[in-house]
């Protein structure tokens, strides 16, 4: 089973994030425009937290809070489940599934160096079934 690492060199190390101070509104906006369902959090250029589709849902909406008064910092997730980049995916999938979150920071000494979500670690299983499927087809008929 790959790394994440492996991940990573394929999706890139792309980071979108926000600051805390910044209103849950504008957060939403970027998530929109990048079609992102989550987006990390870093204060003066150091890693605080996550904001995720579900933090908006369980701590605005259902709170009756307005997104353009409600900042980031009030209602993110801090100190979230991070993994580095030499976790396995099995390890990611285990954590993500027990913890029943979808997305989790990549950090490699400290420092921010990507995000992995849900979906990154079903593509990545399903391409490495699929290369090995091909193999054993291969060697089965020695083609």
């Amino acid at each position: 089973m790959g790394k994440v690492r492996n991940i990573l060199a394929s999706k890139g190390h792309t980071i979108f994030s926000i600051e805390p101070d910044e209103t849950v509104y504008q957060a939403l906006e970027l998530m929109c425009e990048k079609n992102l369902g989550a987006l990390l959090i870093v204060e003066r250029g150091k890693f605080t937290g996550i904001f995720t589709e579900r933090d908006y849902a369980r701590k605005v909406i259902l709170k009756g809070k307005a997104s353009k008064e409600t900042l980031v910092r009030e209602i993110m997730s801090e100190r979230p489940i991070t993994v580095t980049p030499d976790t396995s995916i099995e390890d990611c999938m285990k954590l993500m599934t027990q913890s029943y979150i979808r997305h989790l920071p990549v950090l490699e000494n400290g420092e921010l160096v990507g995000l992995v979500s849900i979906g990154d670690v079903v593509k990545y299983i399903i391409e490495e079934q699929k290369y090995i499927i091909e193999n054993l087809e291969h060697y089965i008929t020695g083609h």
